[in-house]
């Protein structure tokens, strides 16, 4: 299940969003050429990742930020963008340009310091924008629960686009990392599950005081969780639905 759009449109061109967009892309080319030697990539990431037994003994708290700017892989970087891009321009909307990418680096730092304390002795370096965009992720279902969100679902060789409400998707997600998080390490898994979960409950915290000044749940009563202005509409999607031949 992979979240394609919301139909939740931004008032405001979201400036930030793009920038970020720009600065992890643009950082992403820079090493990329040395992606598939791995002397030279273990030794880019060991300066730059985020280590956990480097911050925890107070060696190196530098990798908290700049592990935010890396990626491990191009579909690790798409993955990231696309949610970036669908959760990201709402929130900038509703906390401004300034203040939503303070947000965001404050949500990146909260989803490194989690991975830390999940596993603090861990050598293993930690990439990726994730965290900051769970924090992004987070905001967004506390503001909007039930933005409608298309959903494109691929089993084998089935494919359908549909929609469900926001806190379905992202209930489900932030639920799933917490399940994994508790069976998988990063090192079997490959994934910073305790990131992506630490990032997003900082977002709803960070959230929390937009949310109360625009009513808490009022806000909700007001809008039945709904975005508070009309939402996109879309045409009939162009995906075709590939069912099985029977023979």
């Amino acid at each position: 299940m992979l979240p394609i759009r919301d139909h939740n449109p931004s008032g405001r061109t979201p400036y930030v969003v793009y920038a970020l967009m720009a600065a992890n892309i643009g950082i992403f080319l820079m090493y990329w050429p040395i992606l598939d030697d791995p002397y030279r990539i273990a030794s880019f990431f060991n300066d730059w990742a985020l280590i956990p037994s480097e911050v925890s003994s107070g060696r190196d708290q530098m990798g908290l930020f700049t592990s935010m700017f890396l990626h491990g892989g191009f579909m690790h970087l798409a993955g990231n963008m696309l949610f970036l891009w669908i959760y990201g321009d709402n929130m900038e909307d509703e906390i401004g340009h300034v203040g939503f990418a303070l947000f965001y680096v404050l949500a990146g730092l909260a989803a490194g310091m989690a991975q830390v304390l999940s596993e603090p002795y861990s050598h293993i370096p930690t990439v990726g924008a994730s965290g900051a965009i769970a924090g992004v992720m987070g905001g967004y279902l506390l503001l909007f629960p039930k933005a409608r969100v298309d959903i494109l679902l691929i089993l084998v060789i089935f494919f359908k686009v549909f929609t469900i409400p926001a806190w379905i998707v992202l209930g489900l997600w932030f639920a799933f990392q917490v399940f994994n998080g508790l069976l998988l390490d990063a090192a079997s898994s490959g994934v910073a599950h305790w990131a992506h979960a630490g990032g997003f409950v900082a977002g709803v915290v960070l959230t929390l005081p937009l949310w109360l000044r625009r009513g808490g749940t009022g806000f909700w009563a007001r809008t039945a969780g709904h975005p508070p202005h009309p939402e996109t509409r879309y045409g009939r999607s162009s995906i075709p639905v590939v069912r099985r031949i029977r023979k």
